[in-house]
């Protein structure tokens, strides 16, 4: 087996364990392999071959408190947010924490690494960049003690802005009605949206190129295209291909009808309400560099303020609202 020794060792395994066996006094012993006194000392004291660790015997920050290191073990533990996320939330609290120095109190806590809730990970590819106001679209069912409702979502691929209304029905009428509210709501113009090929968006692929449905097109294509917007289709059985607004949805379902049980429509809009203003404003996303949603969209206007309609300044909450 081989052996593992530190760089100044003067001695090998063959060495210590001669040192221990023999009965010999210490300068004859530290003659005969030319050690010092003290090291010979050292290895007959000792009950093993191998070297000792070296370095402070309990490992400790040296950019944290005791209690800042506390706080932030129990917040990872507590809230099990990604690594950036919960270094976003205690710099608040600790202005000098740094990124590496928060990565190795994790180390030393063994939480560096979430545990895996989704099973094997597949390869992420890259969207193409585009400028701001490209919007993925969808729809997803969920259920109070009232009945079913159906969710329609909207997440922009550039700011990540999320966008979410609940409706009786998932007909082409709601699906109009979504796509008005949504250019009321955002503060820029929408070039494009990606959607499904379900029949609120789109008529049945075997029936596009009927007489029909060339001379009447599709009600929400008609809506698309008076506000100027490029309406876009996924490829039949690919979901992946709006893969964002997919993740969206699951997103908002763990946190509200996942986990708690509902009376009436009212709270889930309410908590759904709430849900979305704390995504829009509150959480810094790393493919965002660490800014919100918000702050991207404020950056965009900034940068170019011809895609804006009017300032995002009134999609904060308070008097201006």
């Amino acid at each position: 087996m081989g052996q593992i020794l530190h760089r100044s060792a003067t001695t090998t395994h063959a060495i210590r364990a001669a040192i221990q066996r023999s009965k010999a006094p210490l300068k004859e012993l530290a003659a005969r392999y030319s050690l010092n006194r003290k090291t010979v000392a050292k290895w007959r004291k000792r009950s093993f071959l191998h070297d000792a660790p070296m370095g402070p015997k309990a490992p400790r920050s040296t950019v944290l408190t005791p209690e800042e290191e506390a706080m932030a073990v129990a917040f990872r533990r507590h809230t099990l947010l990604p690594l950036d996320d919960c270094l976003y939330a205690l710099q608040a609290s600790v202005p000098h924490l740094t990124r590496s120095a928060l990565h190795r109190c994790f180390q030393r806590h063994g939480i560096s690494r979430l545990p895996e809730v989704d099973g094997e990970k597949t390869a992420r590819r890259t969207f193409k960049p585009y400028p701001i106001g490209y919007f993925h679209i969808d729809i997803a069912e969920v259920r109070t003690e009232e009945g079913k409702l159906y969710l329609f979502v909207a997440v922009d691929r550039t700011s990540k802005y999320a966008f979410a209304q609940l409706m009786p029905k998932a007909t082409t009428r709601e699906a109009r009605a979504f796509l008005d509210a949504l250019v009321a709501a955002v503060p820029y113009e929408i070039h494009t949206v990606l959607t499904d090929n379900g029949i609120q968006f789109a008529d049945l692929p075997k029936n596009r190129k009927g007489p029909t449905a060339m001379w009447r097109g599709h009600p929400f294509d008609r809506a698309c295209r008076s506000h100027g917007i490029e309406h876009r289709l996924t490829k039949p059985n690919h979901p992946w291909t709006n893969g964002q607004v997919e993740r969206m949805n699951r997103t908002l379902k763990e946190a509200t009808v996942r986990r708690y049980h509902y009376e009436t429509n009212r709270q889930l809009q309410d908590h759904l309400a709430a849900f979305l203003d704390a995504y829009n404003f509150a959480k810094r996303l790393k493919t965002l560099r660490g800014l919100t949603p918000y702050e991207a969209i404020c950056r965009a206007w900034a940068a170019e303020p011809e895609r804006s309609t009017h300032e995002p300044v009134h999609l904060t909450s308070g008097l201006n609202t």
